[in-house]
């Protein structure tokens, strides 16, 4: 598919199927969250992402995590027992997104610039 037809002139770029990737996997943490599952471990509980991820305040892995949920990126599996135990795994929907990813790791890999060459 040419980039054209995916993003056409004139287009809102929201409307269109670039548009539409780019609010899934938008934002600083998704795309991290996604590799921590698909990478590392196939479920982890919301504590073990907060290690994980270091910089995330709890609030805002809350609520991305509900985001990915809603956007059904992630399964989130809860057992009733004390103390209430959660768990967050992919969903076939998020897996297919890790192809992207990748290709975006890939990408970067490629063409990161040498750092002495981003100063000043």
């Amino acid at each position: 598919m040419a980039i054209e037809d995916c993003s056409p002139t004139g287009a809102v770029i929201e409307s269109t199927g670039f548009g539409y990737t780019l609010s899934i996997i938008g934002g600083k943490y998704k795309m991290i969250i996604m590799y921590w599952l698909s990478e590392h471990k196939q479920i982890m509980r919301f504590n073990e992402l907060k290690r994980c991820i270091g910089t995330i305040t709890y609030k805002t892995l809350s609520s991305t995590l509900k985001d990915m949920e809603a956007d059904q990126l992630i399964i989130r599996t809860e057992y009733p027992q004390i103390p209430p135990k959660v768990e967050y795994t992919l969903s076939k929907r998020g897996k297919s997104l890790i192809p992207v990813l990748d290709m975006m790791c890939e990408w970067g890999e490629r063409n990161r610039l040498p750092h002495s060459k981003n100063c000043r």
